[in-house]
């Protein structure tokens, strides 16, 4: 089936104890409410609908799927509904907090803990150019607090990019979004095209998915960085994979960031996963130094080769 557009729930509409007030988002893979519960607390709800797989017309509040599709439809949803189930385990303040998740209209709904504020993404865009060094690290920081837990308990996001980057109204990120029931569904139905945001994926996102790990997640946090230093992701991992035509921000952006900064970057974008910091917690050691003076600025490939050994050798003596 190709993808089309599915219909969102009407405003108004119980479902469950929720009320829906709008739809928030509209993607690929689910669609996203606001929604009010039984006390008039606002909360956020993902219903898994694949539109590759499912159709729901105007009107219409149970997806229509094609007999060819139901094996695969089914298995996402598992996917889906035990993504949740982990998810609520996970209580940190950098990652958003799953309430309930609830099987009704023949399809599975995630209900989150709604969150004022803008994404990163947002923020990029009103401040591109103007993005500072202090106020990414501040954000990488605290956002990767979130991912150490979810490292921690044996999952990965595998969609990390500035619009799942939330920023709270004090300025706190929470990490949005997983897509970890997308890529297993990708993985386990190889009819289906997998589910990834160019730019931000890392090269194990397209192929050999059995490599992925940690270190997945560290090349999108990588990517998400350059987004806020140079405005956009770096080019598509599958393209540099063929031919590699990312210029080492260090060449663009010295005078404005700390070559500390543009080469932990330039790290986290290699292309052979064991060439990556291999750990969170490595990523935001890093990323909490003080940058060193500026000083003359060599070549970037000695710079970048002096920056790894270094690291090499840190990481060694932990």
């Amino acid at each position: 089936m190709p993808s089309q557009a599915n219909c969102a729930l009407p405003a108004g509409f119980q479902l469950d104890r929720y009320r829906i007030e709008r739809q928030l988002s509209l993607g690929g893979f689910s669609i996203v409410y606001l929604a009010y519960d039984t006390d008039g607390t606002p909360v956020a709800i993902k219903e898994y609908l694949p539109n590759s797989l499912a159709l729901r017309k105007t009107g219409e509040i149970e997806p229509q799927v094609p007999n060819d599709n139901l094996p695969a439809f089914r298995y996402g949803m598992k996917c889906f509904f035990e993504e949740g189930r982990a998810l609520a385990r996970l209580l940190h303040p950098n990652v958003v907090r799953v309430l309930n998740f609830f099987r009704a209209n023949n399809t599975v709904y995630m209900v989150m803990q709604f969150e004022r504020g803008r994404t990163l993404h947002d923020y990029i865009q009103r401040h591109r150019g103007q993005v500072s060094e202090r106020f990414i690290r501040n954000v990488f920081i605290r956002m990767l607090n979130g991912l150490r837990e979810v490292h921690a308990h044996k999952l990965l996001h595998l969609d990390i990019k500035p619009s799942n980057i939330y920023l709270r109204a004090d300025g706190n990120p929470v990490l949005l979004d997983f897509g970890a029931a997308r890529q297993t569904l990708a993985q386990e139905q190889p009819m289906l095209k997998p589910m990834y945001t160019p730019g931000f994926a890392s090269p194990e996102h397209y192929a050999n998915r059995e490599r992925l790990g940690p270190w997945s997640d560290i090349y999108s946090v990588g990517a998400s960085i350059h987004a806020c230093i140079a405005g956009s992701a770096p080019p598509r991992s599958d393209e540099r994979v063929k031919k590699d035509m990312l210029t080492p921000l260090g060449d663009i952006y010295s005078g404005k960031y700390s070559l500390q900064l543009l080469d932990l970057v330039d790290w986290c974008l290699q292309l052979d996963p064991l060439q990556r910091p291999q750990s969170v917690y490595t990523l935001q050691k890093e990323l909490g130094q003080t940058p060193p003076a500026a000083a003359p600025a060599p070549t970037s490939t000695n710079r970048l080769g002096s920056f790894l050994s270094k690291l090499r050798s840190s990481v060694g003596k932990g």
